[in-house]
């Protein structure tokens, strides 16, 4: 079955960008935005790892405190 499609509207100045980062000059923009999805969704999860790590890290020099304030920073 064939997915619902919508129309939206996007300033010149992003259709400029969204042209510019095309894999291929017929890939649709469509898919280049769902590009942008993934790669914001796995930055996301990476930076939830690094802040993981730290805070691991930060326990191992510091010894056991309250971080709630860099969990926020």
């Amino acid at each position: 079955m064939k997915e619902e499609v919508t129309t939206v509207q996007l300033n010149k100045s992003v259709v400029r960008a969204l042209k510019r980062i095309k894999k291929y000059p017929r890939e649709t923009y469509n898919d280049v935005i769902l590009n942008l999805i993934k790669n914001a969704e796995e930055t996301r999860e990476f930076d939830k790892f690094v802040q993981e790590a730290q805070k691991a890290k930060m326990k191992e020099l510091w010894g056991e405190g309250d971080y709630t304030a860099w969990e926020n920073a």
